[in-house]
């Protein structure tokens, strides 16, 4: 059976109190008012909405998919509006809206947090409020006075949607090839193109739905320097901020998915009469710096699901296999059944499940906190560094994150048996639905070829050794330690450590001669990286449960120091023998090339 979902709020609190230095965070300008007990009680009121109201959504709404009605508006699942409802009520769609427009002004560190207890819960509900908090941030940072006045509260409040409406079918991932044009009209724009693949493209959960779309200017130069972004509401607002007529945009279809059945996918079309009425948001023909603002924060919260729906894979994997009897256990020496999770290999694949969840958890926090110190910290210097490592985070945590969520659901597949191969159960839907993670928000390959390219690349590593440096200090602490595995762990991570530069080196001597080689290697790369800063996140955790000041659960940092134990022999271990592979393009590449395919 499909077990309800329980937020993992001891490893989220200590997380955010000793880890990702959730404490600076709560001190920085405007987020003062984020004591501990206030932090508490915003997480425990958070669980209990996703386990009570939204959880017991998600198995339904495999089940009952979203449906296109003849009218062509979007009938979700039974229990979404409600549940959106409730959520918008508790005021959590706010919770890291800015104050001016109706926003409580809390850290996004915190938001990140609750934002995992939703994706958890239900994946197809939470995309919306997802997307919705992309839009806001382009419009933040890129609308004018007037758009941000207009829009910004309804969005912030929850009572407005957005949307990101890039893809066409012709194009796919190649922004450079869209072609639906935006005609200027006294001072707004006409819209006229198909876009494909949009989330929550149409529903019945908001009364306005916020489009944000990609098109060209009849100007407009070729290629991705010629792309503008608009503004497209689905009901105009008139001056006074009611909602006027209805806009010329429709949902032609509704997509037939692998997973996250409860989430529209649609296809939508733009003006196939008179046009539609689009309002342009920055400056002509930088839409896609506009975009990448609102994809940067969409990048992440979708690290965070791969995030999310491995949590949920382990919650569902560990209450199966402590139900389950079946065969005589091993570990304990009885000869009696025993729940197959005293079984090796299923403590095996159990508790790889969970040293690695609890890895990606800690670096999505953390790079949710260096955007807080970026956007917040009033030293320039300070957010300027903050602003690099999110840059070099965003890549790791979108492309690493999701590839590992795969491997986690399916080992929770596997830990069921046959039974995991069977619907009932609720393990195939959490595999299913970590599926689309890797390919929505950029690929796991445009990940690697942005983290090699513009992170790596563009500032010729430096970025990169800075945060090497800040790896190699927490191995230099484990190794004063007194406990010998993790004097171990240290030398684990060093390794890894040292592989990763050497990868890197190996890059920046490649760009120029070996371009196609150097990118043949782009993905491992990004593995190898994502391997590493989990072990440094799992380093950092084990050394928090070390210091005697912190008076921690002496149980909890028993089994926080196992898993980053865990992780170290069987993650780390395995960085030295991956450098081949990443500096073997040359060669690979060839042979790739040769093969019959």
């Amino acid at each position: 059976m499909p077990v309800d979902y329980q937020a993992p709020l001891s490893d989220m609190a200590f997380l955010l109190n000793h880890v990702v230095g959730g404490a600076s965070v709560f001190e920085l300008p405007g987020m003062t008012q984020c004591s501990p007990d206030m932090v508490q009680a915003i997480l425990n009121e958070a669980e209990k909405l996703a386990r009570e109201v939204i959880s017991p959504l998600n198995h339904i709404s495999d089940k009952q998919s979203a449906s296109l009605e003849a009218d062509h508006t979007v009938k979700t699942t039974a229990g979404f509006v409600q549940a959106y409802k409730n959520y918008c009520d508790g005021g959590w769609n706010s919770l890291a809206g800015d104050v001016t427009y109706g926003g409580q002004g809390l850290p996004e560190l915190l938001a990140t947090a609750t934002n995992e207890m939703w994706h958890s819960a239900c994946m197809s509900l939470a995309l919306c409020p997802m997307l919705t908090t992309g839009a806001i941030h382009a419009l933040a940072h890129h609308g004018t006075e007037q758009q941000k006045s207009t829009y910004l509260p309804h969005l912030i409040s929850g009572q407005w949607a957005g949307t990101m409406n890039l893809t066409e079918p012709q194009a796919g991932s190649d922004l450079a090839a869209i072609t639906t044009k935006a005609v200027p009209e006294g001072e707004h724009f006409r819209i006229t193109g198909t876009k494909i693949y949009i989330t929550y493209g149409e529903h019945d959960l908001t009364e306005n739905i916020i489009h944000l779309v990609l098109a060209r200017l009849p100007d407009a130069p070729k290629g991705v320097k010629g792309i503008s972004l608009f503004l497209v509401p689905k009901y105009l607002v008139n001056e006074d901020g009611s909602l006027g007529a209805q806009n010329e945009v429709q949902c032609l279809s509704l997509e037939h998915k692998l997973g996250i059945h409860g989430s529209p996918t649609a296809v939508m079309s733009f003006g196939q009469n008179k046009g539609t009425i689009g309002y342009l948001i920055g400056q002509p023909h930088e839409g896609l710096s506009c975009m990448f603002t609102m994809m940067n924060h969409a990048r992440l919260n979708v690290g965070l699901q791969g995030v999310a729906i491995a949590d949920r894979a382990l919650q569902q994997a560990l209450w199966y296999a402590f139900d389950r009897i079946q065969g005589k256990t091993l570990i304990q020496g009885e000869h009696s059944p025993a729940p197959i999770a005293f079984h090796p290999d299923v403590r095996r694949m159990l508790s790889s499940m969970q040293c690695r969840t609890q890895a990606m958890r800690a670096l999505a926090y953390e790079a949710a906190a260096q955007l807080d110190i970026a956007s917040h910290h009033p030293d320039p210097s300070i957010a300027h560094q903050a602003q690099s490592r999110v840059d070099l985070l965003i890549p790791v945590v979108k492309g690493w994150c999701t590839e590992q969520s795969i491997d986690i659901a399916s080992l929770g597949v596997q830990v069921h048996g046959g039974m995991g191969y069977i619907e009932e159960t609720g393990a195939a839907q959490h595999y299913r639905d970590a599926r689309i993670t890797t390919i929505y928000e950029g690929t796991t390959a445009i990940q690697a070829n942005d983290f090699v390219g513009r992170k790596l690349l563009r500032d010729q590593g430096r970025a990169f050794h800075a945060l090497l440096t800040d790896i190699e200090q927490t191995c230099n602490e484990l190794r004063q330690q007194d406990h010998a595995d993790l004097q171990g762990l240290g030398h684990q991570l060093e390794l890894a450590t040292q592989a990763l530069g050497q990868c890197a080196k190996w890059m920046l001597a490649q760009e120029t001669s070996e371009t196609a080689a150097t990118y043949f290697g782009s993905v491992p790369l990004l593995m190898l990286a994502g391997d590493v800063l989990g072990g440094w996140m799992m380093a950092r955790a084990a050394l928090a449960c070390k210091r005697p000041e912190k008076g921690l659960d002496p149980a909890f940092c028993q089994s926080k120091t196992s898993a980053a134990i865990l992780y170290g022999h069987w993650v780390l271990t395995r960085a030295p023998g991956q450098v081949h592979a990443i500096q073997s393009g040359q060669t690979a590449l060839k042979y790739a090339l040769a093969l019959n395919v």
